[in-house]
């Protein structure tokens, strides 16, 4: 006697469609961002990206470094470069950000990791989504975005790691 037979002993008006061998429709894999806003922007790296995220410490800064370098930091050993994303918008000179999200890239070679950080004024956590990035709705105008991830009801650009050492160029330190 099979399944479908003991529910109907048990109650006979009850309906028991048949089991159908249909395989389970294949889940996607969640992807995982860490959302921070820089500027009036929300933005997002992956997990797998970013090393962790500091308080705000204080930077040494670099004479004649291009606008976007905000200045370096020691981070246990390692010197990392903070680069403000988000300085064409005239970011208030008395208003610091918050935060800084070190990401790091990790190199196939002998070379070391490249670390670069990113000033954040408020980072608002990690998102889980099984969506694919919108990458045909990326900006043209920013060519370190690698598309868009949807999260509740808003939508943050998704940074390219390789993509950002590269647009905000910072001499190897």
């Amino acid at each position: 006697m099979n399944l479908e037979d003991e529910l109907r002993k048990l109650d006979p008006l009850l309906e028991v469609e048949p089991a159908q061998d249909q395989e389970p429709e294949p889940m996607l894999p969640e992807a995982q961002y860490c959302i921070f806003r820089a500027g009036h922007e929300r933005f997002c790296f992956s997990v797998m990206d970013v090393e962790e995220v500091v308080e705000w410490p204080p930077l040494t800064r670099i004479p004649l470094a291009p606008s976007f370098l905000m200045g370096i930091f020691n981070l246990r050993g390692a010197i990392v470069p903070v680069v403000d994303i988000a300085f064409t918008e005239a970011r208030r000179p008395d208003l610091q950000p918050r935060h800084i999200v070190v990401a790091k890239l990790k190199k196939q070679a002998e070379n070391e990791d490249v670390r670069i950080g990113v000033a954040a004024d408020e980072v608002i956590g990690t998102f889980s989504t099984a969506e694919p990035l919108l990458a045909d709705q990326a900006p043209l105008e920013v060519p370190h975005c690698c598309g868009l991830v949807r999260y509740e009801d808003r939508m943050a650009l998704a940074l390219d790691l390789q993509k950002l050492t590269e647009a905000f160029a910072v001499p190897v330190i």
